[in-house]
């Protein structure tokens, strides 16, 4: 299928667990740049960069990527894509892909999977991805969102809780999960139609979404249909911690 989409990655120099993340080096290039090799793999006719901090934006030029500088205050990565499509002129149908700075390791194909899913789901105005779940540690973590979606392959829900919740096995006991019942884990990879970043932005956040830490909520709150597909390759790990980090470089420089 023939698609015309943009890349937007969100690129912050401030993170809490790991200063500086998007210019740490991993085999010789900056954590960054290796988002946006593994993006331009993908299908989409343009990828951007989204800063707000002058010295990504200086590295991001030396290795020839497109950057848009960004305000500072913008509390979450889709306040930035707002501003990005806006300052792009996208117009209100045109797709936009976010893909995370600090996943060097992104399959492009699932990148091209949601734009890909959302063109074909006209309904829908953000598209995203799963995965099953095997494990109850992972139904019971609260820092694996669960996804339920109808039988159209549209989001019912999203909960850091589990969902859904299996009444009665789980009333004796939660070391197993339920047969037939398709638990399944959010992977944060989203496409957006870029008149909806408008409005999501218009909305300001709601108490759901609040109440969960989950920015999808707000969506889902104003009545946005959310499409979920499960991904056609395992997502690769992102980078969080040191030891997130070390882990990247030893596959990267080996």
């Amino acid at each position: 299928m023939s698609l015309d989409f943009t890349v937007v990655i969100p690129a912050r120099l401030r993170s809490t667990r790991l200063p500086g993340k998007p210019l740490l080096m991993i085999a010789g290039k900056p954590m960054v740049q290796h988002v946006w090799e593994q993006a331009r793999k993908s299908a989409a006719s343009r990828v951007v960069i989204a800063t707000d901090d002058v010295s990504i934006l200086e590295a991001c030029q030396a290795f020839g990527a497109e950057v848009v500088m960004t305000r500072v205050e913008h509390e979450s990565g889709t306040d930035r894509l707002a501003e990005v499509a806006a300052a792009l002129g996208l117009a209100t149908d045109a797709i936009v892909v976010n893909v995370q700075g600090d996943e060097p390791l992104i399959a492009p194909v699932i990148i091209d999977q949601v734009a890909i899913n959302l063109a074909a789901h006209p309904e829908a105005g953000i598209a995203t991805l799963a995965e099953a779940i095997h494990e109850p540690e992972t139904v019971f973590n609260a820092n694996a969102v669960k996804v339920v979606s109808d039988k159209n392959g549209l989001a019912l829900s999203f909960s850091r809780a589990p969902l859904p919740w299996a009444r009665d096995l789980f009333a004796l006991q939660r070391d197993q999960l339920p047969e037939g019942v398709p638990y399944r884990r959010h992977i944060g990879m989203y496409a957006y139609r870029a008149g909806l970043l408008q409005d999501f932005v218009a909305w300001g956040p709601c108490w759901l979404e609040q109440t969960e830490a989950l920015e999808q909520l707000r969506a889902l709150w104003h009545g946005v249909r959310i499409h979920v597909a499960d991904a056609i390759e395992a997502p690769a790990v992102g980078v969080d911690t040191l030891e997130d980090l070390e882990r990247v470089r030893r596959l990267l420089e080996h």
